[in-house]
């Protein structure tokens, strides 16, 4: 079995996973959304503080699986460096002390490999990553080979779902909020650009969408804002916010075909993304693959997924030679 653990934002999980036959045999994640909605959005220093409690506490639920671990797998990159250094602090640990090989994780490795918890990979696919920190598009042919086709140049779509919600006091985290108030809302009373929409480039960015929002927000604020402003607002928004990755996806496949598209990440939970992308499978003959719904969000199921692949190609690292990266380029 390997032992995985997850501390890259703001959830402490721990998972151990099945070599063989890739079986979650344990799982537990600790979220602290919370601790944080106070403050609108995730406290770095605030976040490592839970991890150093939340993720022993959980560890002490895996002792009897010890004799049985082959491997230590943790996310190292990418993600908040004082979060991402407990995982890292508590794997290294474990491996010098069990006396076990260190497998380091990308974690938008392991939101592709949420697909596939407790089931066999499927490639070539084409993935759409959607979260707080990361909006992507993903060729990826088969484990090692996996290629950024697009990303954002500023805000994530989760990113920008999280600061609509702090511009009208909603808490955090905003993507759940923002969905729900959209539900009752007028998609068309505010007329939001969908960004990017005269570029041939297929890329993201949210920063001038969200913008408009805050004007809109300034400007119906002087007489305060009521709850179906609250609501119009949370659909106009949605309703651009995801015009705009359709937009994107529709020209890259004017001059691509692929038989198997995906969808991960905490924000692929969002019913008005899923819902489009579900059509556009259907008109493409594509079939669509979705995570389940308790692994969208980060946890450690997804990571020991990963790494019981790279356990098989003994992708190990040693303790000297593993560190945490904020961002990175590559799969």
């Amino acid at each position: 079995m390997i032992l995985s653990i997850e501390s890259s934002c703001d959830d402490s999980s721990i998972a151990i996973t099945e070599i063989e036959t890739k079986k979650l045999i344990y799982h537990k994640k600790i979220s602290q959304e919370l601790q944080h909605s106070m403050y609108g959005g995730v406290v770095p220093e605030l976040a490592a503080r839970l991890h150093a409690e939340a993720l022993p506490k959980i560890l002490e639920e895996c002792k009897d699986y010890f004799p049985k671990l082959k491997a230590i797998a943790v996310t190292n990159a990418p993600g908040l460096s004082v979060t991402l250094m407990e995982g890292v602090t508590m794997a290294k640990a474990l491996s010098l002390a069990l006396d076990l090989p260190l497998i380091a994780v990308n974690h938008l490795k392991g939101h592709i490999y949420s697909l596939f918890i407790e089931k066999e990979e499927i490639f070539p696919c084409t993935i759409l990553l959607v979260s707080g920190g990361h909006t992507q598009i993903i060729e990826a042919k088969n484990h090692e080979n996996m290629r950024l086709l697009a990303t954002t140049l500023d805000d994530s779509f989760g990113e920008s779902f999280d600061k609509v919600a702090k511009m009208m006091g909603l808490g955090y985290p905003g993507g759940p909020i923002v969905q729900e108030k959209g539900l009752k809302g007028d998609e068309n009373r505010f007329d939001f650009p969908v960004p990017l929409r005269q570029s041939p480039n297929i890329e993201f960015s949210y920063s001038g969408l969200k913008n408009a929002v805050r004007m809109q927000i300034e400007k119906l604020g002087e007489n305060g804002l009521t709850e179906q402003d609250i609501c119009d607002i949370a659909a106009s928004f949605e309703k651009s916010a995801v015009a705009h990755i359709m937009q994107k996806i529709k020209k890259l496949f004017k001059t691509k075909n692929a038989k198997n598209f995906a969808i991960v990440g905490g924000a692929s939970a969002n019913i008005r993304l899923r819902t489009a992308i579900e059509e556009f499978c259907k008109q493409k003959g594509m079939k669509l693959y979705l995570s389940e719904l308790k692994y969208c969000s980060d946890n450690a199921a997804m990571i020991g997924r990963v790494a019981v692949e790279q356990y098989k190609r003994a992708d190990f690292t040693t303790i000297d030679d593993i560190d945490v990266k904020t961002r990175i380029k590559e799969f």
